[in-house]
């Protein structure tokens, strides 16, 4: 028998994919957790970002949070990252690779983002108690063209948008023209360069724990594109 023969060696396992989460304003990590459990199911190795969501602007934010995690050692060793965000999250994502190029850069999956800003944001969001509640980050998300989400550009990733459009914030939904999900309407949900866009009948705050939108998100993640209806 030959050494070889005598020696074991370990499987040269293919490296993980690798989902960043980022949960939305004034929310944390465990709203992302059945998210998270589930794409650790899928065979993803997970990282749930938390981040302070009221106590700076949306470039501090994205460069501290982000940066971090891409930093995590279960990351690192990802061939390919891909972020799923809700709401305030997917603005992170664009604010932070607005400039920046990460070859392990794989796609986005954004949940009820407000892409074009909120009419919300628009009336109320100079009120005292408004301001306080949303902090920097959730001040600089109007529709206005000198507010944040417009003036990043287009997006120059591969990104889907799932949004939703039933509410239980029948008050936000006085203030929002057309169909919304009770704080972004649904037409104001999409961007430029996004390469799939679905509305589903889901809510803003608990979009991200519905099942259908969990097996759309991990299928785009898989395929670049939503699942096609029947």
């Amino acid at each position: 028998m030959t050494l070889c023969g005598l020696l074991t060696f370990p499987k040269v396992l293919p490296a993980k994919e690798g989902v960043i989460l980022l949960h939305g304003l004034c929310r944390t990590p465990s709203s992302m957790t059945k998210m998270a459990e589930t794409l650790e199911d899928s065979g993803y190795a997970v990282e749930n970002v938390g981040y302070p969501s009221r106590t700076d602007q949306i470039n501090t934010l994205a460069n501290d949070a982000i940066g971090k995690a891409l930093k995590k050692p279960q990351i690192m060793a990802c061939s390919k990252v891909h972020f799923v965000t809700h709401s305030l999250g997917g603005i992170l994502v664009r604010s932070y690779f607005q400039k920046r190029k990460d070859p392990r850069l794989g796609r986005v999956v954004m949940l009820a983002p407000p892409n074009q800003g909120s009419e919300v944001i628009d009336q109320i969001g100079s009120w005292r108690l408004v301001r306080w509640l949303n902090g920097p980050a959730g001040n600089e998300l109007g529709t206005g063209e000198n507010a944040t989400p417009n003036k990043l550009g287009k997006i120059n990733f591969e990104c889907g948008v799932l949004t939703g459009d039933r509410s239980i914030n029948w008050i936000n939904s006085m203030i929002i023209p057309g169909k919304d999900d009770g704080k972004v309407s649904t037409k104001r949900s999409t961007s430029p360069g996004v390469k799939d866009y679905r509305v589903l009948h889901v809510t803003h705050p608990f979009i991200m724990k519905n099942k259908k939108v969990i097996a759309e998100t991990i299928h785009f993640l898989r395929n670049g594109t939503f699942i096609k209806p029947s």
